[in-house]
């Protein structure tokens, strides 16, 4: 484990077509952290992770990853991270096994690592049935849940999840959640990004709001629930980002469907 962050954000500044997306983001991540990385839509939060995993360039500010600055060419630091996006590309023509074998590939896991693992990993999620059929027969469940095992086959230090609940039933949520619980413990850095604030809420150490491009707010859910008088992480959310307006929107969709 090591001593130090594992993940350094100085000054990030990210630029769209003359809209600033990120307005000078500073971070520093420990390892076994769970961080829960929250925020409105267009708040900037896709664009942080796909910097942190060099997917992105054109950004101002420096990053440090394992102590080291990275850079368009370095790809040793890519081999310790899993990323599990949100909505991500599958290569639905291969079987559950091929595309993990695929990705454990990539990652230079030991083939009978890679085996031995992935026969683990797919029957605690309920895969062992389905991991030799195509993956253009699953459902948006099954397909998620295969974006999870590939993230996870190599053992990473840093965990990246971008909406990773997506489309699970609920007992795969309850072992996923208890997963990230268990690795943060052996001191794996998780960096979860999501909407659903009740999750959040429950698994983070540490929880980071973002809007329009800065950070408005840092700390566990205790500090945060002391600084803003609110009790839940939703109305903390609100309260931060100066949202109220749920109760009025949903007056007019119950008005324009009684018309």
């Amino acid at each position: 484990m090591y001593d130090e962050p594992v993940i350094k954000l100085h000054n990030i500044r990210m630029n769209y077509g003359g809209d600033d997306v990120l307005k000078g983001i500073d971070l520093e991540i420990k390892p076994g952290q769970i961080i829960g990385y929250i925020g409105p839509n267009g708040a900037g939060k896709t664009t942080t992770i796909k910097i942190l995993l060099g997917m992105i360039y054109n950004y101002e500010g420096e990053i440090e990853i394992f102590g080291e600055k990275i850079s368009r060419d370095e790809i040793d630091y890519k081999k310790k991270i899993g990323y599990v996006p949100e909505g991500g590309e599958i290569y639905e023509n291969l079987t559950g096994w091929e595309y993990i074998e695929f990705i454990g590939e990539i990652y230079e896991v030991p083939a009978a690592k890679l085996k031995l693992r992935s026969e683990i990993l797919a029957d605690c999620f309920g895969m062992t049935g389905a991991f030799n059929d195509r993956i253009s027969s699953y459902s948006k469940g099954m397909k998620q849940k295969i974006l999870i095992i590939s993230a996870l086959i190599n053992n990473p230090e840093i965990i990246v999840l971008d909406e990773p609940l997506n489309g699970l039933d609920a007992n795969s949520v309850m072992v996923f959640k208890e997963i990230l619980t268990k690795l943060a413990r052996e001191g794996k850095t998780i960096f979860y990004s999501s909407h659903l604030m009740d999750v959040v809420e429950k698994i983070s150490d540490r929880i980071i709001l973002i809007a329009n491009g800065e950070i408005l707010a840092d700390g566990t859910f205790a500090e945060l629930k002391m600084k803003s008088k609110e009790g839940t992480l939703e109305k903390i959310f609100n309260d931060l980002t100066g949202f109220h307006e749920q109760g009025k929107i949903a007056d007019r969709v119950i008005a324009a469907l009684r018309d």
